[in-house]
């Protein structure tokens, strides 16, 4: 059975840190692409951050600099990183995996960035 278990979300103030992990169990972690997404309420899901088998990592603009994603393939585990956060990052943030057409997803977390 295929798992993904996110943890580190919380409350935040403005400019704070967080970080979100992703342990993965059931399946052969370091082949697949590792994903962040967010979503808002009443917004698509949208892609924040992914790194491949490879360790190739992409970002969108609107966290570039500000969080960093990795991984662990030995462990099965990927981060994200969120530093100088905003009030609008607020959101639940999914980790997914992909590998060609297969992909799983967590459960999510919540991040809550407010004074």
């Amino acid at each position: 059975q295929v798992q993904l278990v996110e943890s580190g979300g919380g409350l935040v103030q403005p400019g704070g840190s967080l970080r979100l992990s992703c342990a993965a169990s059931g399946i052969a972690f370091s082949l697949y692409t590792m994903n962040w997404y967010r979503q808002t309420p009443g917004k698509q899901r949208e892609l924040v951050a992914a790194i491949t088998p490879g360790r190739s990592t992409n970002y969108a603009d609107s966290i570039k600099g500000r969080f960093t994603i990795s991984r662990d393939n030995a462990k099965g585990t990927g981060n994200l990183q969120l530093n100088s956060l905003k009030p609008e990052d607020t959101a639940v943030y999914y980790c997914n995996v992909r590998l060609n057409t297969r992909q799983y997803w967590g459960q999510g977390t919540q991040v809550t960035v407010s004074s």
